[in-house]
């Protein structure tokens, strides 16, 4: 029996609003489960100074986590002068997923800039800022066509990410931070629309896995990742 009483392949509720802020180009605040993340886009029209004259555009992203996201109290790392290794490698991650689903061609010498801020984390908040990061880059996007600013659309795709893991022994969907803190074996799994790959995050915390472990994870991760999509289309 799953802490929350979910079945092995039942995912967290998902909810996602978007528009939350005013100034933002793009902006949802993503709920799955009680974790929750605000996720912004920011237009700027001139792509870093290592892609000018390439015609090539760029996104990245940055991620934080509010002070009390947790159930003490974390220093803001602006305090502490300098960010964590494991920001550092969630929002490179953040970037990379979400660049896999943008021609950069199209999109033209310009950047968008992704802000992932973790309001209260219960596990999965770096799958919830990539997926939730992709609508306020999709709400941005919109804008550009609409403006007038693009020749064609350059999202080429979906892209989203939920964690699978082994707990008590059962590859779970969707671990939620009882599960994730106890699970033998963990895995982030980011996939396209379409069901391609983008990247595997996995693991053995505790225990080693197998090869079928690990495709029944990803037999997971997709049945994840299509109720994610179906999300990321019903708000956009």
């Amino acid at each position: 029996m799953r802490p929350s009483g979910r079945k092995l392949d039942a995912m967290r509720p998902i909810a996602i609003e978007t528009g939350v802020t005013k100034h933002a180009e793009g902006s949802c605040l993503i709920r799955c489960g009680d974790t929750h993340v605000l996720c912004t886009a920011t237009i700027e029209d001139k792509a870093p100074p290592f892609l000018k004259g390439t015609g090539l555009g760029w996104v990245t992203a940055e991620y934080g986590m509010l002070p009390r996201a947790t159930n003490t109290r974390n220093r803001r790392e602006a305090a502490a002068g300098k960010q964590s290794g494991r920001t550092q490698e969630i929002q490179r991650l953040v970037g990379r997923a979400l660049r896999a689903g943008v021609d950069r061609v199209a999109l033209g010498e310009r950047q968008i800039v992704i802000d992932c801020d973790v309001i209260q984390a219960d596990g999965g908040t770096r799958c919830a800022a990539i997926t939730g990061g992709w609508v306020a880059l999709r709400l941005a996007v919109n804008r550009l066509i609409k403006a007038g600013a693009v020749t064609g659309d350059p999202i080429v795709d979906h892209v989203a990410a939920v964690s699978c893991g082994i707990y008590a022994g059962q590859p779970v969907l969707d671990l939620d931070y009882a599960e994730d803190s106890e699970a033998g074996t963990d895995g982030n799994f980011i996939l396209t629309g379409r069901g391609r790959l983008v990247e595997v995050q996995m693991s053995a915390e505790g225990a080693t896995f197998s090869r079928d472990e690990m495709g029944r994870l990803l037999d997971l991760a997709e049945t994840g990742i299509g109720e994610l999509v179906a999300a990321q289309r019903a708000a956009t």
